[in-house]
């Protein structure tokens, strides 16, 4: 069932028509009194349809809000729906249900699942959405406002089963270095549950997301050797330029010439200078080189 526009009136001139109508009656009612015929059966039978006439104009009545929609239903079926702003009059008959199209946003709860490496975390997100269909919104689910939280829920689930938390391998996405594509995928697997529901996902974001406490130490462990891995790296190739920098320079400028063993012995040293993660202590050779 799609949206479609209600057959509605502006409030301000049915009001003015109403006005005018007991105006007259009121007017009229006055002169019979005057000329003593007020008491005739067909003024009260007038009087009668007169209230009567007005008391249903007057239940037609509503008011629409700024970024509201009002969805009108004849005796059960669907008349359409009133997204003009104001006073407005529609069918007396009708039953008035008023649905928020402005943008809403909530935060899910902290669910505890498994990523794609089995391992536990805490994932949580904030969903910021808006109802684009009120017809859906009202009549495809039985409370649209539930159904977008617990398929928000359920979608944030079945996204974080499909990245790890934390990629070993730098190219591969994974929860904490891919934001952007863990976000965009995560509203896209929301809109696809409530495109139902009349509901649009503007933006889906992760708020929260954090190892499990039963294995948060053992992994704060595995992050911290790894960055120990990643800098020792880092120290050795810099050491290897530095190092394979001084022999050529050294070769260069004739200061002096070292065979292979000497060389060998040279290369340790320096690494083992730029490598140590503690100040080394000089011993200072007062012999001859060989």
């Amino acid at each position: 069932m799609n949206e479609r526009n209600a057959h509605s009136l502006p409030g301000l001139p049915v009001l003015l028509t109403l006005f005018v109508i007991v105006l007259a009656t009121v007017v009229w009612l006055s002169d019979l009194v005057r000329h003593g015929s007020a008491a005739q059966p067909t003024t009260a039978v007038v009087l009668a349809v007169v209230a009567i006439v007005v008391s249903l104009v007057a239940t037609g009545f509503f008011q629409v809000q700024p970024n509201q929609g009002v969805v009108l239903q004849l005796f059960g079926s669907y008349s359409g729906t009133v997204r003009e702003a104001g006073l407005r009059w529609a069918n007396p008959f009708c039953s008035r249900k008023p649905i928020s199209l402005r943008v809403r946003n909530f935060e899910s709860s902290k669910l505890k699942v498994n990523d794609s490496d089995g391992n536990p975390i805490e994932i949580a997100a904030i969903v910021v959405w808006q109802v684009v269909d009120t017809a859906e919104a009202v009549f495809c689910v039985d409370n649209y406002e539930n159904f977008v939280q617990i398929q928000s829920e359920s979608a944030l689930r079945q996204m974080a089963q499909s990245y790890p938390y934390d990629a070993h391998d730098s190219g591969a996405p994974s929860l904490r270095s891919h934001g952007d594509e863990i976000n965009t995928h995560l509203a896209n697997e929301i809109q696809q549950r409530l495109g139902k529901a009349g509901v649009k996902v503007t933006e889906a974001r992760i708020s929260h997301l954090a190892y499990a406490q039963e294995i948060a130490q053992a992994m704060l462990q595995r992050q911290q050797a790894g960055a120990i891995v990643a800098a020792r790296g880092r120290i050795v190739e810099g050491a290897v330029s530095m190092v394979e920098m001084a022999l050529s320079e050294l070769g260069k400028r004739g200061v002096v010439e070292l065979d292979n063993e000497r060389r060998a012995a040279m290369v340790s040293n320096l690494l083992v200078v730029l490598c140590g993660d503690r100040a080394t202590q000089p011993v200072v050779n007062t012999g001859t080189l060989y």
